[in-house]
């Protein structure tokens, strides 16, 4: 895999000195490869700094995620990158399936697992629910009972159903029942 140069700074990655990294290029350009395959680039990681980084990129299909879809995927960025060159130094590209607990980082992902067990973790305790009669725990865990307006509901194992903004959420992922 080819080494690069760029321009905008990563969040978690110490790029080397005066080194700026377009994570925003290395986003479309994972896009640009996935979309026509029919494939949804779930989230796109660079870690690392100095000269030597590991760019992560999770896929994701309704059907699942094949060895062949991750293979595309890698195979075409890794051209793409190449040419384009937006790392400086070396990088180890790795194409995966976000695996059953996958994160839930875009709206989108909240209206698609609708009926779903989510594990939930809010900004901030305490903030008064939009339908409720208590403040919204800090963590969450229970099925997406209702994703719409930027508004989610979560009915917990226990309790009464939550309601919160989708801005409200720090972190989510699906929970897999074991």
């Amino acid at each position: 895999m080819k080494r690069a140069t760029s321009n905008s700074p990563v969040a978690g990655n110490s790029p080397a000195a005066g080194a700026r990294i377009d994570t925003a290029k290395i986003e479309a350009i994972a896009e640009r490869v996935a979309a026509p395959a029919g494939i949804e680039v779930v989230q796109v990681e660079l870690k690392g700094s100095g000269r030597s980084h590991l760019l992560r990129v999770y896929i994701d299909k309704p059907e699942g995620v094949t060895h062949a879809d991750c293979e595309l995927v890698s195979r075409e960025m890794s051209a793409i990158l190449d040419v384009e060159d937006p790392i400086p130094g070396t990088y180890e590209l790795e194409v995966s399936s976000p695996g059953v607990e996958r994160p839930l980082l875009k709206w989108q992902d909240w209206e698609r697992f609708t009926g779903k067990k989510v594990q939930v973790v809010l900004r901030e305790p305490g903030t008064p629910a939009l339908e409720g009669k208590e403040s919204v725990r800090k963590s969450l865990e229970g099925v997406i009972a209702r994703a719409e307006n930027q508004s989610v509901t979560i009915e917990p194992d226990r309790g009464d159903p939550v309601t919160f903004p989708f801005a409200q959420v720090s972190r989510a992922n699906l929970k897999f029942e074991w």
